[in-house]
């Protein structure tokens, strides 16, 4: 390995570090409680160091979140084979909550967590994110076209039902529905998906 790809390997490894040290801290602490300082405490490097990978805090979260749309992004390619779009829209509902349900540390940096996103300038900068949302929007689109689902305003019905499965999923991350066991909250999702569909959809 030259001197060059050496160099370029052990940047990586710092900002993997500096973010993964975040990550915890933004949730054990509280992201309005941490500081550029606090996370260098944690990695055993100056302020200094953070700062040459990042200019703030913001600008750290905002690099946790387009990683943890970049693997639900990823997810979402499968959904490309399936040809009839009422299915296709199920199966970007479960993808969505099942990628909730198993990274909940990530989904609550993503979407429950309430900190500034000063990072963006324009919400056009949110480019992982709005990716990951149009995927939904274009399905949403194709079955009105085809006739599958009432709504006639995509716009809505794409915030409608994206509203819906983040607010399943983030009452269960937020532990807010102890009337359900955990080993029953699978289940609960698939059958709100199906209550879903049989609502949104033509007979």
């Amino acid at each position: 390995m030259g001197s060059a790809e050496r160099k370029e390997r052990e940047k990586h490894e710092m900002r993997e570090l500096i973010l993964s040290a975040a990550k915890s801290l933004f949730l054990k602490e509280g992201f309005e409680h941490v500081t550029i300082r606090r996370i260098a405490e944690e990695i055993e490097y100056s302020p200094a160091t953070v700062y040459l990978y990042f200019a703030d805090k913001d600008t750290i979260l905002c690099a946790l979140q387009e990683l943890g749309f970049r693997e639900l992004y990823k997810k979402q390619q499968v959904l490309a084979v399936i040809q009839n779009p009422a299915d296709r829209l199920r199966a970007c509902g479960k993808i969505y909550m099942d990628f909730a349900m198993e990274n909940q540390e990530w989904y609550d940096l993503m979407f429950i967590m309430r900190a500034p996103m000063k990072a963006f300038d324009t919400p056009a900068d949110w480019n992982l994110g709005k990716d990951t949302y149009d995927v939904l929007r274009a399905i949403i689109i194709e079955c009105i076209e085809k006739g599958y689902l009432k709504a006639k305003d995509p716009q809505i019905a794409c915030f409608a039902l994206w509203s819906l499965m983040h607010g399943v999923v983030s009452i269960f991350i937020r532990d807010r529905a102890p009337m359900i066991p955990k080993e029953h909250r699978e289940h609960v999702i698939d059958s709100i998906l199906d209550f879903t569909m049989a609502e949104f959809l033509e007979k």
